[in-house]
């Protein structure tokens, strides 16, 4: 192919770049852009903390003051949208925002209050995540939810040795 005749293709097709940033440019279905985050749907359950590869989302536990907190670092984001995957409430959707130049660290901050366990007092989860619970429960398995992982253990526990005793 001769130059003359590339040059003719390409006058041909014209203009195939846009005019960027003074133009706007529309971005394609299933673009992956920044990841939003609903503080009010949020349970703070760590799904999306546990999946998070690149460790943008990580989870602070502040037992002193009583809150769970849940930190998403802009800057480490790599975009790949696992996190609103895994979100059992769908707070989190991935949005088509793609200009993210800042200066600095960004860090959003999502902050949720413990629930406590009924026997021991210590905290174990956020009180949403234990309500979110509850309401996927029925009503024979719900009586042990408001329990810490060692209390429903031992309670677990002492029911099976109490039932194996009235057994013998």
């Amino acid at each position: 192919m001769s130059r003359l005749s590339w040059v003719k293709t390409a006058l041909e097709v014209g203009v195939v770049t846009k005019k960027y940033p003074y133009e706007d440019v529309e971005v394609p279905e299933g673009f992956r852009g920044l990841p939003e985050f609903d503080a009010v749907k949020c349970i703070g359950c760590t799904s999306c903390a546990n999946v998070c590869t690149p460790d943008a989302i990580r989870v602070v536990e502040d037992v002193g003051s009583g809150v769970r907190r849940l930190e998403y670092r802009v800057g480490k984001c790599i975009f790949c949208g696992r996190c609103a995957e895994v979100c059992p409430v769908s707070a989190i959707t991935i949005s088509k925002e793609f200009e993210l130049a800042y200066k600095g660290e960004v860090v959003h901050v999502i902050e949720l209050r413990y629930a406590r366990c009924s026997v021991c007092g210590k905290p174990f989860t956020t009180s949403k995540h234990l309500t979110h619970v509850e309401g996927k429960l029925s009503e024979v398995i719900r009586e042990n939810v408001d329990l810490c992982p060692d209390c429903k253990r031992r309670v677990s526990i002492n029911s099976i040795i109490q039932s194996a005793g009235a057994v013998r």
